[in-house]
């Protein structure tokens, strides 16, 4: 083939080896493909405040590589899924969602001790209020801090004493070949709802037309979608858009999706972490059908309206 095709990143070392990731995959699909990735600064990555709620939100991570698909310099673009909105604008696309990693989260210490063992006063970094209130229901006796900064710069503080603990995705340790380096303890999502779509990796390209004009190449992307995941983070990301959660809502949702059944769990909480409310679904769901996903995941989001989650969302 004559075409290259350019995938857009951001730059960091996780961001890269997941595009390098999909590089890999779509060659095996299509020998003889030229591939380059082509790393994209972003805003997120240029601010280092502690709180990106007060900036922008997660969308700040994606401006500049949805830009760059629009001005044609690349292709397609490689995002962590849960730093898209719920909703994508009507000029893009997700052409595929690869299987997702363990989507847990993991509580990091320099002794191995679990959350609920962190003595009163413990430092615990994260910017996450989602992570933060998870925690602090687990432990209330626990001081949360603002944390940003790479991965290494985030377990350094802990290694160093400056912290006691900080909480991370599980997937991104794994894919940067941290897991084997540290001391964890891995939470269970039935205690730690994971934010929507955590763990799961999304290819995006323009609405109209071809990646670059080819058939083959479509065909290729396309190859790497893995049904499951498809099903469960359009579920998770059709709850988030049905209560109209920001990137500053606390909320979690994990779906899970096993012998033509979709299980929903979702957790919200008020802007200050006082009050909560939690709810469950369980429906039937054909192979592959994202509509469906969808469907039962705006039931969820119903379901939680009714029971006050607009209160809730208010505040926040």
């Amino acid at each position: 083939m004559n075409a290259t095709l350019k995938i857009g990143s951001r730059p960091s070392k996780l961001a890269i080896i997941q595009a390098e990731m999909v590089r890999d995959a779509i060659a095996a699909a299509s020998p003889g493909l030229a591939i380059e990735i082509v790393p994209i600064k972003t805003s997120g990555d240029k601010i280092l405040t502690p709180s990106l709620a007060e900036v922008g939100g997660k969308g700040l991570f994606i401006k500049e590589l949805e830009q760059a698909l629009v001005e044609r310099r690349v292709d397609i673009a490689v995002h962590s899924m849960k730093d898209l909105p719920a909703v994508l604008p009507p000029e893009f696309r997700i052409v595929a969602t690869p299987s997702r990693e363990n989507p847990h989260d993991a509580l990091i210490t320099s002794n191995g001790a679990s959350l609920k063992s962190l003595p009163k006063g413990a430092k615990l970094g994260t910017s996450s209020p989602r992570r933060k209130f998870e925690a602090l229901r687990i432990n209330p006796g626990l001081e949360v801090v603002p944390l940003r900064g790479n991965v290494d710069t985030r377990l350094g503080r802990v290694l160093s004493g400056e912290m006691d603990a900080i909480i991370l995705a599980i997937a991104g340790l794994k894919r940067l070949g941290k897991l084997g380096e540290i001391k964890y303890e891995e939470l269970g999502e039935r205690e730690f709802v994971p934010a929507a779509a955590q763990a799961a990796l999304a290819i995006e390209s323009l609405a109209d037309g071809k990646i670059c004009a080819s058939d083959e190449i479509d065909r290729a992307v396309a190859s790497l979608n893995h049904p499951q995941t498809e099903c469960e983070t359009a579920a998770e990301r059709a709850f988030l858009a049905s209560i109209h959660a920001s990137c500053v809502t606390p909320v979690g949702v994990k779906a899970t999706y096993i012998d033509d059944n979709l299980a929903m769990r979702a957790i919200l909480f008020s802007a200050d972490g006082a009050r909560e409310l939690a709810e469950e679904i369980s429906e039937h769901l054909g192979a592959g059908d994202s509509a469906g996903a969808r469907r039962i995941g705006e039931t969820l989001g119903v379901k939680m309206i009714s029971r006050g989650a607009r209160e809730l969302l208010d505040e926040v």
